[in-house]
């Protein structure tokens, strides 16, 4: 039964590589290794325990309301209107500004398609009219967006923290330091290699694209552009180590943001309640979805006996444990364009088996998810690589050829970190 569980497996990964609906083809899978291992009802035990975990649910339902929010009274617009002002003043410094630019919005509106659609609309015209190569410059916006894990909202901090039975700010903390490194690398090799490829500013070609791009700006509201990091002060002047401000939960910090946009926006209050409901249902269809789905493809896992195959296989060779979450995951996520099903496949089936291969839950789950943030960031065929494409007028795979130096050796020095600790 193991190899015909591996056998799924694989054909699994390769549906959705082909880009199969990733929920149906984790459901699909699961259900039949269950059916296999002698317990359909199980798989779909696993399917209504995972639809009511409280921890996943509220949280990641409550951020993505507060986006939808940001998004419909254009606080986000506005923040990043902002910050793309000033940095064209400083031409010398495109592009390490706009990966920094980027990197820090990713954290406040956390979706990479979403960061790539509003930051990319704004920074890649302006990096173009600069004189910046367009696919440099679609992947500058793309290899940026690797810190939406540092979002209290992230689901995989969420689902590893749930693993773990911790907070899900010590989950974030626990690898924030090896995620600024990697970022620091990032920089570093997108600014050698527009220097190398000499595709950094250029008087002729921004001669040339001035006339090609829409400069038309609309009026900065400052107000609104400080609402969508608002939530975030709050949680971090909360947590233990500062505790500026009292405990407070994720849900909480978010309803606070949507309801600061409420007070900014001063009109139609039934639209903005319409989209924040909307986001609600969109986090839970899409994210908890997929969550869900990857909790019936564990089950089945276990259920036809090859969870515990690999895991024997695990506790033989340590290593390989950390080979697999990096490597796997981001492999994954480069032929399928999603970091998600990958990584939390892996973290239910593996990860809560983390210390019978010398490593804690935390570690484990951490490595896996950032493996395939990064694997999604030199994917050709990612919602956001296809859009940054799409705003610079590209091929998908000149923006991937360019992320993909700095991010495979930011894989590199990931498992280095995990390693040594």
């Amino acid at each position: 039964m193991v190899l015909t569980g591996a056998l799924i497996v694989v054909l699994t990964l390769i549906a959705i590589a082909k880009r199969y609906e990733t929920r149906m083809v984790l459901c699909v899978a699961g259900l039949f290794m269950a059916i296999i291992g002698g317990n359909p009802l199980g798989a779909m035990t696993a399917f209504e325990k995972t639809m009511v975990n409280p921890g996943l649910v509220t949280t990641i339902c409550s951020v993505m309301g507060f986006s939808f929010v940001m998004k419909y009274t254009q606080c986000d617009a506005n923040l990043v209107q902002l910050l793309a002002g000033g940095l064209e003043k400083c031409k010398f410094i495109l592009v390490p500004g706009a990966i920094l630019i980027t990197w820090i919005l990713n954290i406040a509106l956390s979706s990479t398609a979403g960061t790539c659609a509003a930051v990319g609309a704004v920074l890649i015209p302006t990096m173009i009219r600069s004189g910046i190569h367009p696919a440099m410059a679609g992947a500058c916006i793309l290899t940026a967006c690797i810190s939406n894990p540092l979002n209290p909202g992230f689901p995989h901090a969420i689902f590893v923290a749930n693993l773990a039975h911790i907070d899900t700010m010590e989950v974030i903390s626990s690898y924030t330091i090896p995620l600024l490194i990697v970022s620091g690398i990032i920089v570093i090799t997108m600014t050698i290699q527009a220097i190398l490829r000499k595709e950094g500013v250029d008087e002729t070609r921004a001669t040339k694209a001035i006339h090609e791009v829409n400069t038309e700006t609309s009026k900065i509201n400052l107000i609104k552009a400080t609402i969508p990091v608002i939530p975030l002060i709050i949680l971090v002047l909360a947590i233990p180590q500062i505790a500026i401000l009292p405990k407070i939960s994720i849900p909480q910090a978010m309803m606070i943001g949507a309801l600061l946009g409420f007070i900014v926006h001063r009109k139609n209050p039934q639209e903005i309640t319409k989209e924040f409901f909307n986001g609600l249902g969109n986090a839970y269809g899409s994210i908890i979805g997929i969550i869900i789905a990857a909790g019936v493809f564990t089950y089945g896992m276990e259920s036809i006996g090859l969870t515990s195959a690999l895991i024997d296989l695990m506790k033989n060779s340590q290593d390989l444990a950390k080979y697999a979450a990096c490597i796997g995951p981001a492999v994954i996520a480069i032929i399928s364009g999603s970091g998600d099903a990958a990584s939390l496949a892996f973290n239910g089936a593996v990860t809560p088996h983390a210390q019978l291969f010398g490593m804690t839950i935390t570690d484990l789950g951490s490595l896996s998810t950032l493996s395939g943030t990064l694997g999604r960031a030199m994917s050709p065929v990612a919602g956001g690589t296809i859009i940054c494409a799409t705003l610079a007028g590209v091929n998908p795979m000149d923006i991937a050829k360019r992320t993909a130096p700095g991010l495979l050796i930011s894989l590199i020095a990931l498992l280095i970190m995990f390693s040594v600790r």
